[in-house]
């Protein structure tokens, strides 16, 4: 069986990685992310609102877990606030300092999916963080 951390990492194998620069640290402040494997069960509560443009993420809960934000691509309603997951996925964001190097290889809603290459992290960090860095 493969590791949770390797079934739920949102790449996507399509899309080649970009490298990004971080312009503003990103800390998490979420310990405990939710994640989740495809066709989990899916409470889906409060529509992200903010000034930020992360648009069209959803607090949502599966038992067993902490809720967490979830992008509205990943959920599939089932009828009012009740729905499954798409995909796998994980909520883990990704600490990131001032001038790091990251790879990016998905974006969703304003947000990011990044490895550290020095230190096979990886995690959401936000885009507006970032500035794309060219070899």
């Amino acid at each position: 069986m493969m590791p949770l951390s390797s079934r739920v990492s949102p790449q996507d194998s399509n899309v080649k990685a970009k490298t990004y620069r971080v312009i503003q640290e990103h800390t998490s402040e979420y310990p405990e992310p939710i994640t989740f494997t495809k066709g989990a069960p899916l409470s889906v509560g409060q529509r992200h609102e903010g000034l930020e443009g992360w648009d069209d993420w959803f607090f949502c809960e599966t038992p067993g877990q902490k809720g967490g934000w979830v992008p509205a691509q990943i959920i599939e309603i089932i009828n009012g606030a009740t729905g499954r997951a798409r995909d796998d996925y994980t909520a883990r964001e990704l600490n990131a300092q001032l001038g790091d190097l990251l790879l990016g290889t998905r974006t969703l809603n304003g947000w990011v999916w990044c490895e550290n290459p020095n230190s096979s992290e990886s995690g959401w960090v936000p885009l507006a963080n970032l500035k794309e860095a060219h070899p």
